[in-house]
């Protein structure tokens, strides 16, 4: 029996549609006589109570990665009635099995490197030995205090947790169709997608016990003898940096001719340099074949780009990092008439509006691109337009800020000095480096390797590109990013006073080069 709210509820039946129920009788009459009518989300019928399973809410979020937590908690601020639908993972990959275990993982190895290759360096003696899976114990404990701090951030902000798989019925209906909350169905003025995105693998290869995702691997708390990573992106050269310094033989294949090939060509040979010190095999300009799990190993067949000659490599686990899908199946997306991509992503315009003029879309699930940061910033914007708020869009999508946390770290933005040219043919391109061997931070903390790099219109000044390799370059980049965003030249970074010593004055030193005038080199 329909009782008006959308759900069905008969005599003894609680609500929840699991065929629990729960016999109130005499004790419902006693509430009702003690404190009067029900509350608004309970409905009565005869001598029953029934828990009504919608609610309608201004603001509806999808997916409760960076992107979707930040925009809900946005949309709160804002004065909106807020609730963030996740089945899994609050705080989304990046806080559960991604951006943030990686980067303790990486701590750790820093420190074990620095016994590894530099203890005479640092005056250290004695043999030390290293525990993988209390790195990893560390790394999840991390990990685990993070995501409490969003639930925190979720209640402080009142915005309702809902868990479970979300599900659109219509374009203004979501129900929870798995998980603690299922049988649940909100309504909504506005919704955001956040659903991120699903791990690509390559074709004819499927993940199994020994071939692997970073999900897997980063959950896995026993690190094999022998890894095969497949993919030199970003993930995969972290998780060679990490597992190498805890005595992992590894290899990494990519078929690209060089490691991070999406990275300035000066910056991908500084990273390989790197990684041969550290006994990682670099395979690069190869393809990946096949991948066969036999159970006690597994074999990896490789041929280099232009050959018919096949190798096979063996190892005890193989992880497959080649990038990422736009999430957009499982969900009942196709039942809302949001459009997608070419590239099977959604649609969104600069306010992360889609086709349906009250659904946005946010995230890897844009495709626009996948990290973190990006996400979060999508997400201001989406919640400050649906609130009527002032925002400030993303201008241009090749200025934002990217990093590879291996060590020496990559930071990079904008286009590299090949790009540059290409693009613009006629205009004269400056570019500038500046090794961290001459920085006296940097040789105080036995950080030399690397450089900063700055891709500059000659003749205005103006910032096209800046690609740092060196120690916490993650933290020096944003400068570059401000100067950029609003517009201040080279010459004017320059002029900034920046202290001494540090290593931000790598900065200081390529915005001279580009104005024609460096000082310590």
């Amino acid at each position: 029996m329909d009782n008006g709210n959308g759900t069905c509820c008969n005599k003894g039946d609680s609500g929840y549609g699991d065929g629990r129920t729960r016999e109130f009788h005499g004790t419902v009459l006693a509430f009702l006589k003690t404190w009067g009518d029900p509350p608004p989300h309970f409905a009565r019928r005869g001598r029953t109570i029934c828990i009504v399973s919608k609610e309608h809410f201004d603001v509806v979020v999808l997916g409760a990665g960076p992107g979707g937590y930040v925009a809900a908690i946005r949309a709160a601020q804002l004065g909106k009635k807020v609730a963030v639908i996740e089945k899994q993972y609050w705080g989304g990959v990046c806080l559960n099995v991604g951006c943030i275990p990686s980067k303790a993982l990486i701590k750790n190895a820093e420190v074990a490197s620095i016994f590894n290759h530099e203890a005479k360096t640092f005056g250290i003696k004695g043999d030390v030995e290293f525990d993988y899976t209390d790195a990893h114990k560390r790394s999840r404990q991390v990990s685990q205090k993070i995501v409490g701090g969003v639930h925190y951030l979720m209640k402080k902000n009142k915005i309702q947790e809902i868990n479970g798989l979300g599900s659109f019925k219509d374009a203004k209906t979501i129900e929870i169709t798995e998980g603690d909350d299922k049988g649940k169905t909100v309504t909504f003025d506005d919704c955001i997608i956040a659903t991120g995105a699903v791990v690509r693998t390559l074709p004819g290869i499927e993940l199994s016990e020994n071939v692997v995702s970073y999900e897997e691997q980063i959950l896995n708390p026993e690190a094999p003898e022998k890894m095969v990573i497949v993919g030199a992106g970003a993930i995969g050269m972290e998780f060679a940096y990490v597992l190498s310094n805890y005595g992992v033989d590894v290899t990494v294949i990519e078929y690209q001719d060089r490691v991070l090939p999406n990275e300035d060509k000066d910056v991908s040979k500084e990273i390989a340099k790197a990684y041969k010190k550290l006994g990682v095999k670099l395979l690069t300009g190869h393809a990946t074949t096949e991948v066969r799990d036999n159970g006690d190993t597994v074999e990896v067949d490789v041929k280099k780009n232009g050959s018919d000659k096949t190798e096979t490599l063996k190892a005890d686990r193989v992880m497959i990092s080649v990038g990422f899908a736009p999430r957009t199946e499982g969900y009942g997306l196709e039942n809302t008439g949001v459009e997608l991509t070419d590239r099977g992503a959604i649609a969104i315009d600069e306010r992360m509006r889609t086709n349906v003029d009250h659904i946005y879309a946010i995230g890897d699930v844009t495709a626009k691109l996948q990290l973190a940061h990006v996400a979060e910033a999508q997400g201001i914007i989406a919640a400050e337009t649906i609130a009527g708020a002032e925002t400030l869009e993303i201008e241009d999508y090749m200025m934002t800020p990217r990093a590879t946390f291996c060590n020496p770290q990559v930071a990079s933005m904008g286009y590299t000095e090949e790009q540059a040219k290409e693009k613009w043919p006629d205009r004269d391109i400056k570019v500038a480096t500046f090794p961290f061997t001459a920085n006296g931070k940097a040789v105080g903390l036995a950080e030399t390797a690397g450089f900063g790099k700055l891709v500059a219109d000659a003749e205005f000044g103006e910032i096209l590109g800046a690609h740092l390799v060196g120690a916490n370059v993650s933290e020096l980049l944003p400068e570059v990013v401000l100067a950029q965003r609003f517009d201040l030249t080279a010459g004017e970074i320059a002029r900034s006073i920046h202290i001494h010593p540090t290593l931000s004055e790598v900065l200081k030193e390529v915005a001279h080069g580009v104005e024609g005038h460096m000082i310590n080199l």
